[in-house]
């Protein structure tokens, strides 16, 4: 028997199906795939699809994590990609906790809240 997994990917809800589709290529995925309801969206090996589906309390619940390299290259590439000007997203300075992580928020233009996080050594 080999229960071996390969993957797992989260449905993402969206608000405005086109806007958040473009938000996420400002802030650096690709789109390799799309349909009028859903849409394979990637960066590097990392993926999840993004579903034009949105109830508010589900949205308003929902939050990914997004562990990349360098926390504070990332911070500043979403604040010079525009996105916070042009689609209104919130996001907050990096901060290290007490859990092993840098991380900051980011909330997209359908109110998901990404946090996107390093690994650092933590205060044990």
């Amino acid at each position: 028997m080999n229960l071996a997994t390969v993957e797992i990917k989260a449905f993402v809800p969206a608000r405005d199906f086109v806007k958040s589709k473009e938000f996420y290529a400002c802030i650096g995925f690709e789109i390799p795939w799309s349909s009028e309801d859903l849409a394979y969206v990637r960066n590097g090996d990392t993926s999840f699809l993004l579903q034009k589906f949105h109830i508010a309390e589900h949205t308003a619940n929902f939050m990914m994590h997004l562990l990349v390299i360098c926390v504070d290259d990332w911070y500043q590439h979403i604040l010079d990609s525009g996105v916070v000007g042009k689609f209104g997203v919130r996001i907050e300075p990096p901060q290290d906790r007490p859990w092993g992580l840098r991380d900051f928020p980011l909330v997209d233009p359908s109110g998901v809240l990404w946090r996107i996080g390093q690994s650092i050594a933590s205060a044990d």
